[in-house]
């Protein structure tokens, strides 16, 4: 058996005590060091999770620890240095979703995972979930997808800075059902129409709702329809999915196992596999990755297509015409090349030909 693979984690707040749940509870790897800018909050956190003899700081210098590998919990805001960072000393990185808040700040990312070639790896938890999978499995048995849907109806009431931000829904939330979407349809994103609102009664200060249209390279189309502030009947945090093909239908609510059923009356049954869910998922993929050099799901040169989703319908949102996630990619390109410091970082990035062919993106 191999030695676990040794981690510090950065960010000791809500989700960063998940990700300690998740570390304990995973025997291929070891917590050996937790940063956090609050001090308090990390002991705190170490200590109530079983890690009482690991060490915290507010820096990975002032751990003095070895370690493999590095989970970034941080927030967005923080990702770029903080993976980056990482990278450069050496470190494999999985780090929680979004890669970053623009594709400027990803494309810096992809180019510092080239530059010390190790693995920055995302964690989009929703491709680990065993009724998801199956859905995508049946997916694959209804000929070609004419159209994908998906419904995200909640009403959280966040404390912090979602619900300051500008657009809170699309941002911090549909990230997760537009990666998913790829996954599911098998194809990449071309272009979107959306248009987000905040409706009267919402208690965000930015837009908690949106509707969006992608079109993607194998003639697809996937509607994203959602809403932060919607009290009642709530929809699945995954958000409740309908595939419409040539050969029949599948639907998901988000929790259970999928339906579908064939043009000719035929019930398709889910298979769910016994794989773990959530970022246990994302941690066991990345642990593989690590150990046998091989490219997960969510690496980064293809996670920033996601992020350019997520970036593209905002785009449109505000300018009230469709965009194309080409263009998108190619403007965030040029602000990179306009803003690294990095000499490194800054020759990885005039080092490539074409930036859609970088990220697996071909126009």
């Amino acid at each position: 058996m191999p030695e676990p693979l040794r981690l510090v984690q950065a960010g000791a707040g809500g989700m960063g005590r998940a990700w300690l749940r998740t570390i304990a509870d995973n025997p291929d790897v070891d917590l050996v060091g937790l940063v956090d800018l609050d001090l308090a909050v990390a002991r705190t956190a170490a200590d109530e999770h079983g890690f009482g003899a690991v060490p915290v700081a507010a820096s990975i210098d002032e751990l003095g620890v070895d370690a493999d590998a590095l989970i970034d919990v941080t927030v967005p805001l923080a990702h770029p240095k903080v993976s980056v960072d990482a990278l450069l000393r050496g470190l494999p990185v999985l780090c929680e979703k979004p890669l970053a808040e623009s594709v400027r700040e990803c494309l810096a990312m992809v180019a510092a995972s080239e530059v010390s070639g190790k693995l920055l790896m995302v964690s989009q938890s929703r491709r680990y979930f065993r009724a998801g999978s199956a859905f995508g499995r049946q997916i694959a048995e209804l000929g070609t997808i004419g159209s994908l849907s998906c419904e995200f109806f909640k009403a959280p009431h966040f404390s912090g800075f979602r619900e300051r931000m500008a657009e809170p829904l699309l941002v911090d939330m549909a990230i997760h059902q537009f990666d998913l979407a790829r996954k599911l349809v098998g194809s990449e994103p071309v272009t979107v129409y959306c248009e987000s609102y905040n409706p009267e009664w919402s208690w965000f200060d930015g837009n908690a709702a949106a509707n969006a249209v992608f079109a993607f390279a194998n003639g697809t189309r996937f509607a994203f329809t959602g809403s932060w502030c919607a009290p009642g009947l709530e929809t699945s945090w995954n958000g409740r999915w309908r595939a419409s093909g040539r050969d029949g239908t599948a639907t998901w609510d988000g929790d259970n196992p999928p339906v579908a059923e064939l043009a000719s009356g035929e019930f398709l049954p889910a298979v769910l596999v016994d794989d773990p869910e959530q970022i246990a998922g994302s941690l066991v993929e990345f642990v593989d990755a690590v150990r046998e050099s091989t490219i997960p799901q969510s690496e980064v040169h293809s996670n920033v297509i996601s992020v350019a989703m997520v970036e593209a319908a905002v785009r449109s949102a505000s300018l009230g015409t469709p965009v194309r996630v080409s263009d998108v990619l190619e403007s965030a390109y040029a602000e990179a090349l306009a803003t690294v410091q990095d000499p490194a970082l800054q020759a990885a990035l005039q080092a490539w030909p074409d930036v859609l062919k970088t990220v697996g993106l071909h126009s």
